[in-house]
């Protein structure tokens, strides 16, 4: 019997819960020097001098670095074709905004670090500051002179008869707020050059071989001298595919100095230096028939990119490419442009443009319906994408796998009690209850491993008989470690704990892309079962020479391999391994599993949610989510990811938001201002699941990580929004807080 699709405990977690974690704060380094980096207090200004007197008579201070200090070239600019935009490591002679490093303290201590980086300060001269992005597009204040604030833009001209047919349009403009992803560690990094020359490089990162390709190409070293490790990674989120200048300063400094650094910034620095999400302005059209069917969809972005165009100017990309969403629309018209601003810059967090797609077309589903009078399930109804029309690609050029849409819609109906949950509503506005009920709907599909890259695993038969994994993945949560060993337990009939996964290492694993963008399973554990599955192969012609048997007859099991019929008779991995190896065929098997394209997971979520009309307090009820990720590998695992999903989207619907002063200063830059959201504002979440295997992968595997967060934050909108309807209000911008709910409240009145 398989062990895939069964709820198995994570290997990871006994070790986490004693603080066994090899985290980068716990490494122990012989005498290292700290760092912490020195600031701009500034969101734009320009500097022609650094004092650094005070803090290198500070105690335990041993150097301040500047940009003059330190060899590296800077990360390179997101876009093509704007090599101005470059981040440099540490700032020059301009600051963009407040956060950006243009110093590095190195001391004894960590105490000592952070003292020395208060002594250092520069003569700012500060500049003209833009914080709103459709501001910036006047190009009035140009973060880099000489050239516009638009990073990039799409070239798609209107359609004139994008709407015809169409009985009813319907408009909006939305706001996707700017996020901090809040990962519960921070970043944190250590150098240590080796005596052979070489720097071994440890870090909090999602993708260790993209921090080293972007260190060999900055540092301009050979691939053969730096190692990158990543061990335990407390979180990222997408946040932590960036490389940042902070990690290039690290690194380039212990090369310099020959001595040991180590990073680990607190809460309020990482605030302002992680990169930020989501950030976006949609200006949107969605026309149909007066029977509910969609005629046209019209989509224009304005995409705050942040002070340098890191991957968030190219973020609605993603956002056009999904823009459909689960529905039949026979044009589809889109159109974005990506703008510089005197703020942290844009970058992937959870969901990384998908989210921003589906709260689009989701918002304005429901504003059509309360045009149309038509209940908004039964207008989705109408226009979901059938069963049968899959595969297909979409008008803005998604290739759609397989989808069961209605099914999706239904099974979340019935579990919630939709028809139920209207009932009650019906009966509050009929006594005009201070607390009204919504109840909000969202369909979604989304895109994991965009673009088909591929990924590396290897299976490896050591001697003493123990199985070992190599995967180009690099984990932060997601139980790879469980799910890897699953699937070589299944291909080799061994115990979960005879097989050791390594991962995050550039010296053991050749190769890699990284976790990000809900890949990993249909990349590289689609690698690693591959490999498994040749790996039997071997094994089983091996034993099956040396017991002069019919391959077909031997069997693998944790002892080893037997003959069907004799299990008496034996040979154990150890010397299984040692045999073949002598025969110059070791059991060990590397393969690179290539897809030739996307996988689109999809899935219904339903909120409901208590609307106090006196206060403008929200209380979530219920939520309820059905989520298809092809087929369910570990359901225990793949519920970990929903449930962290929901939860970050549902913040996002109530709570947070990254806010700005108009010179630039941030007005949340710690927990105290900045509300994350805890178990208390949270009901428990019915969740089910549903398989549509893909057929893009052998495992019939989709991304299961970030879909929890495309559904539920235009679910939340929608039920907020449906519970204040009755009120004649439409439409209330993120995020729904008291605050905001009651101005709309009392501006109907």
């Amino acid at each position: 019997m398989s062990i895939l699709g069964s709820r198995v405990i994570r290997k990871e977690d006994p070790g986490l819960l004693q603080g066994d974690g090899n985290y980068v704060a716990n490494l122990e380094l012989d005498h290292p020097l700290y760092a912490c980096f020195v600031t701009s207090p500034f969101a734009h200004a320009s500097f022609t001098s650094i004092s650094t007197d005070e803090a290198l008579a500070a105690p335990g201070v041993t150097h301040v670095l500047s940009a003059a200090d330190l060899e590296a070239n800077p990360i390179p600019a997101a876009v093509k074709g704007r090599p101005e935009c470059a981040r440099p490591i540490l700032a020059r002679d301009r600051v963009r905004y407040v956060g950006e490093p243009y110093a590095l303290v190195l001391a004894e201590t960590p105490q000592a670090a952070f003292d020395g980086a208060e002594l250092v300060y520069a003569d700012f001269d500060p500049l003209g500051v833009v914080i709103d992005p459709e501001e910036a597009l006047k190009d009035t204040v140009p973060l880099f002179p000489g050239t516009s604030n638009i990073f990039s833009e799409s070239d798609q001209a209107q359609n004139p008869t994008l709407f015809d047919g169409a009985d009813v349009i319907v408009g909006e403009r939305l706001i996707n707020q700017r996020l901090a992803p809040c990962s519960l560690e921070t970043r944190a990094m250590a150098a240590v050059p080796t005596q052979d020359g070489r720097l071994i490089v440890y870090s909090s990162t999602q993708s260790a071989h993209g921090l080293k390709r972007t260190l060999v190409r900055c540092l301009d070293i050979d691939e053969a001298s730096i190692v990158v490790r990543a061990q335990d990674v407390g979180g990222g989120f997408g946040a932590k595919v960036t490389v940042y200048p902070e990690d290039v300063a690290i690194a380039a400094a212990a090369l310099k100095l020959r001595r040991a650094i180590k990073w680990h910034e607190d809460r309020s620095r990482s605030m302002l230096g992680l990169v930020h999400g989501r950030a976006q302005v949609q200006y949107l059209e969605l026309g149909a028939t007066k029977d509910g069917k969609l005629v046209g969809y019209r989509m224009r972005i304005v995409q705050d990119s942040g002070a340098y165009p890191a991957f968030g100017a190219l973020l609605p990309t993603l956002t056009c490419l999904m823009a459909p969403g689960t529905y039949l629309i026979p044009n589809v018209e889109t159109s974005y442009v990506s703008v510089a601003t005197n703020t942290t810059p844009i970058s992937a967090y959870r969901g990384a443009g998908r989210p921003e797609a589906a709260a689009a077309i989701e918002r304005m589903m429901d504003r059509l319906a309360a045009e149309l009078e038509i209940d908004a399930v039964e207008l989705r109804r109408r226009n979901l994408i059938p069963k049968e029309a899959f595969p297909l690609t979409t008008p803005t050029g998604a290739n759609y796998d397989v989808g069961d849409y209605a099914r999706a819609l239904d099974s979340v109906c019935e579990h919630a009690g939709y028809e139920q949950l209207r009932d009650e509503q019906r009966r509050r506005r009929v006594e005009r209850a201070p607390l009204q009920l919504g109840i909000g709907i969202a369909v979604y599909v989304e895109v994991t491993n965009g673009g088909g890259s591929s990924e590396y695993g290897r299976v490896e038969v050591k001697d003493d008989g123990s199985i070992v994994a190599y995967s180009g993945t690099s984990p932060h949560g997601q139980g790879h470690a469980t799910a890897w060993s699953m699937l070589i337990a299944d291909e080799l009939g061994v115990d979960l704990d005879q097989i050791q996964v390594i991962t995050g290492d550039t010296d053991l694993v050749p190769r890699g892309v990284g976790t990000f963008g809900s890949r990993s399973l249909q990349t590289g554990g689609a690698a690693i079962s591959g490999a498994a599955r040749e790996l039997n192969i071997r094994a089983k012609r091996m034993a099956a020479a040396m017991f002069e048997a019919s391959e077909a007859d031997v069997e693998l099991t944790t002892s080893g391999a037997f003959v069907k019929g004799s299990p008496s008779l034996t040979i154990d991995w150890s010397n299984l391994a040692k045999r073949a190896r002598e025969m110059g065929q070791p059991l060990d098997v590397t393969l690179d599993f290539d897809p030739d394209d996307a996988t689109y997971p999809f899935g219904a979520h339903l909120a409901a949610v208590e609307v106090d009309v006196e206060t403008g307090q929200v209380r979530l009820v219920s939520f309820t989510a059905v989520d298809d990720a092809g087929r369910l590998l570990n359901p225990l695992l793949a519920e970990g990811q929903v449930h962290g999903g929901i939860s970050q989207g549902i913040a996002q619907a109530l709570f947070e938001e990254f806010r700005y002063s108009a010179d630039g200063t941030p007005l949340t830059p710690n927990f105290a201002d900045y509300t994350v959201i805890s178990a208390s504002e949270l009901p428990s979440f019915g969740v089910i699941h549903q398989e549509t295997p893909t057929f893009m992968n052998p495992l019939g595997a989709k991304g299961i990580g970030e879909s929890g967060t495309i559904g539920s934050t235009p679910a939340v909108w929608n039920a907020v929004i449906d519970g204040l309807s009755h009120l004649g209000i439409r439409h209330i911008n993120l995020p729904l807080s008291p605050q905001q709910i009651y101005q709309s409240i009392a501006g109907r009145q």
